[in-house]
């Protein structure tokens, strides 16, 4: 029987990014703490923020590539 795989990302980390894309696609997200960077304009930084809120919160997400 094949082993089952551990997750990379968990299911809250995932719900982390989706809210963060809804945010930018109606154009009210926003970088920087507090909001103060501006408006974010790509859909890979939107989802780079969703990743950081959810490894803030603790969620399983692999650690960020410098």
């Amino acid at each position: 029987m094949a082993k089952k795989r551990k997750r990379k990302y968990s299911r809250g980390s995932g719900r982390e990014v989706e809210s963060e894309m809804r945010r930018y696609k109606r154009g009210t997200a926003r970088s920087g703490k507090r909001g103060r960077g501006g408006k974010v304009k790509s859909r890979k930084q939107a989802i780079a923020i969703g990743l950081s809120k959810a490894r803030k919160k603790g969620k399983r997400v692999p650690p960020r590539e410098k």
